[in-house]
């Protein structure tokens, strides 16, 4: 029968505990999160600063750009934009997406996707990176090279033995699932050392990290940094960062760029709002890094064994599907509401429940978490 493998396939996510559904959410914002008529504690959300609660005014824009931005698309809100980031960030150009998932793997393919010089190429990937650039990585004509996570000798082995003249190193600048950081000053070392560039993906670092919440790269800047915008700055999109030839080059030869509908001038005026909310929300990062260090305290006073973060994600590995499957269940019956990620997200015995924090939390929240994950386990 044509096509049933569909049923197959299904089948087997279902009896491995790793079939993933949607939840049609009614209500949300930084502390609760309503679902089918009831309301949780919301430790799922990557909004940080609890930006998402604020509704944001902008003057009367049209809600669509019309076409691609090599068309007719690109207007005056998406224009500026890039260049307060560029002005922010410390970089001569930029180009917006409208996600973060297509900013990451459209870059990576763009900048290989010519056969001749890919046979001189190599991408050296973070073994942890986010799907978007493992897939942007296997999607270009480049080799690519995987080190092991954050292990910057094992890098640094792989730039020695590497015979490519163009050379692009990879990594996030806090990892999505293990919410620990990437060493970016180091990384910058070693791309000076070996004639190589960096590319940094600072989704879950800008807003949150840095002296003034401009991510993980505020003080040391890699050759293209990816910043998107659906976490802290609660809206949606993405930016590249780079030098004006190389998006004047990505302009030439992205495809999802080339060929998408270009932003929303009313979204791109938005997060243009939040933008300077950002950069005026030094209280609102100081209240995260207090719950932050709440929830640690907490979690180490009963036990859990958390993984090695000081950032908001905050991951408790369980290792079996089925079992955070489960723990998850018990702890949505008890008004949590927390996500159990599971391979292929992650490596296989590595499932876990991904704890978030924002700073709309408060502390009777995070005790109830603690006291309720203690009580699911």
């Amino acid at each position: 029968m044509p096509f049933e493998f569909i049923a197959q396939h299904l089948q087997a996510r279902k009896e491995d505990a790793l079939l993933r559904q949607r939840q049609l959410v009614e209500e949300s914002n930084g502390r609760f999160i309503r679902i089918a008529g009831k309301q949780y504690l919301n430790f799922a959300s990557n909004d940080y600063l609890g930006f998402a609660d604020e509704l944001v005014t902008v003057s009367e824009l049209p809600l669509g750009s019309h076409s691609s931005a090599l068309v007719n698309g690109y207007n005056k809100p998406q224009q500026a934009l890039e260049q307060r980031l560029c002005e922010l960030l410390g970089y001569e150009s930029a180009m917006l997406f409208n996600s973060g998932f297509s900013a990451n793997s459209s870059v990576l393919k763009a900048l290989f996707h010519d056969k001749a010089v890919a046979q001189s190429a190599a991408i050296f990937q973070d073994k942890l990176n986010h799907a978007s650039l493992i897939d942007g990585g296997l999607h270009s004509q480049a080799a690519m090279v995987r080190f092991n996570h954050n292990d910057l000798k094992h890098l640094e082995s792989r730039l020695q033995k590497s015979k490519a003249k163009h050379k692009l190193i990879v990594s996030e600048g806090v990892f999505s699932m293990d919410g620990d950081k990437a060493p970016v000053a180091q990384l910058c070392e070693l791309a000076h050392n070996y004639n190589a560039w960096l590319m940094i993906d600072d989704a879950h670092g800008f807003g949150v990290l840095g002296k003034h919440g401009l991510g993980s790269c505020e003080v040391h800047k890699p050759d293209l940094l990816i910043i998107t915008f659906g976490k802290a700055l609660a809206s949606s999109g993405a930016c590249l960062l780079a030098s004006k030839s190389v998006i004047d080059y990505m302009l030439q030869f992205n495809r999802d760029y080339i060929y998408s509908t270009a932003m929303s001038p009313v979204m791109a005026s938005s997060t243009r709002v939040q933008l300077e909310k950002i950069l005026a929300a030094d209280n609102k990062r100081m209240q995260l890094f207090k719950n932050i260090a709440y929830f640690k305290t907490l979690a180490k006073a009963k036990n859990l064994a958390l993984m090695d973060s000081d950032t908001a994600i905050q991951p408790l590995v369980l290792g079996d599907a089925a079992q955070t499957v489960d723990v998850a269940n018990k702890l949505k019956q008890c008004g949590i509401w927390l996500t159990a990620i599971r391979p292929p997200t992650v490596p296989f015995n590595t499932s876990r429940l991904r704890v978030t924090l924002s700073s709309a939390h408060q502390l009777d929240d995070i005790n109830t978490l603690v006291d309720t994950l203690v009580e699911c386990l």
